[in-house]
């Protein structure tokens, strides 16, 4: 028997080892935006456990204390009411949801991934000499592409920037949505094709951090991962340097037709330089020089649109009619005239 317990004992602790090897990165991160976050989980979590844990007390409490062969504890089968009980059952819960409320109102605006970002850390402003580095994010499948559109080149499953230099993200995919997450950053942002979503954040440490996608997205999601290096301002300059001497030339648009084809647990790949034009054509859905772009179909559906309906449309907008001596001159702007492909 004695060796049951002993055994019994070590199979109660077995879950503490398995805690051992999580990663507890969310709770203790290296950016400004994430620390505010993890900040945030643990607030709630303090004011929630406020009821919790005396409810979960009173109840084992309550069922100990006037268990059936407890004689000594006081019967009163027809008490049903105490206002003092009330209050404090009901006011309680009330004040922690309007404690709750609020710091989740002031937290949804201050940490707004499409707000740029006002300080450094806690103690640090952003100040106006400080400009910040812009990245564009492509989700592929099953990797991810960043653009660094000031410099001039791109990279695929690697990513860089310089400690306490604010980032602004651009995001968008090539196919089907994803998620762009750096736990040690900020909070996970979507990235879904033919739509741009932003993200600012900044790193206050250097170090390598995973990032990855935290959305499903097929067969090679679980290798859709790539290191995020953050660095000091010289060895940020010698990383772009190495970058811009890569061997593999330009990114154009028909070698990027080449890279989103799908594949699985691609290594880190640079690219010294980037057609100008590529982001843009990924996110208007028109990398292929054959396919008009999302913006120009926009800007001719906001003028009236294409085809018979669009015609009506324009047309009708002002119904032509034969002009007069007594007519207004130019009284009718707009009515097609001709229709033609994009070809011609």
């Amino acid at each position: 028997m004695p060796i049951l317990h002993t055994l019994r004992r070590w199979l109660l602790l077995l879950p503490l080892a398995f805690l051992a090897g999580c990663n507890t990165v969310l709770l203790n991160p290296s950016g400004d935006i994430a620390n505010q976050q993890g900040r945030l989980i643990v607030v709630s979590t303090v004011l929630m456990l406020i009821i919790i844990i005396p409810v979960i007390a009173l109840t084992v409490f309550f069922a100990w204390r006037y268990r059936a062969s407890n004689k000594e504890a006081i019967y009163k089968p027809n008490w049903d009411h105490s206002t003092q009980l009330e209050l404090a059952i009901w006011a309680a819960p009330l004040l922690i949801i309007i404690a709750l409320g609020a710091i989740t109102w002031i937290s949804t605006h201050t940490l707004d991934p499409y707000r740029p970002l006002s300080r450094i850390d806690a103690q640090r402003p952003v100040t106006a000499d400080i400009k910040p580095l812009t990245v564009e994010v492509v989700a592929l499948d099953w990797k991810w592409l960043f653009i660094y559109p000031e410099q001039g080149f791109a990279t695929v499953n690697e990513l860089a920037a310089p400690v306490d230099r604010p980032i602004t993200f651009k995001i968008t995919a090539s196919s089907v949505m994803n998620s762009f997450f750096i736990p040690a950053l900020a909070g996970q942002i979507y990235a879904m094709p033919g739509m741009e979503t932003k993200l600012h954040a900044v790193i206050n440490a250097p170090g390598e951090f995973d990032g990855f996608s935290a959305n499903y997205s097929g067969a090679g999601f679980s290798g859709m991962r790539f290191k995020f290096h953050g660095l000091s301002n010289a060895d940020f300059d010698q990383w772009v340097r190495k970058v811009k001497s890569s061997p593999e030339g330009e990114l154009s648009r028909e070698r990027y037709q080449k890279l989103e084809v799908p594949s699985e647990r691609e290594p880190a790949k640079h690219f010294a330089s980037v057609s100008p034009d590529l982001y843009g054509a990924i996110l208007n859905r028109c990398v292929d020089r054959s396919k008009m772009c999302m913006s120009q179909m926009m800007a001719i559906d906001a003028d009236g649109g294409l085809g018979k309906p669009g015609a009506y449309n324009v047309a009708t907008a002002k119904p032509w009619q034969p002009d007069d001596i007594n007519s207004p001159k130019r009284a009718y702007g707009k009515y097609v005239t001709a229709m033609c492909t994009t070809e011609e």
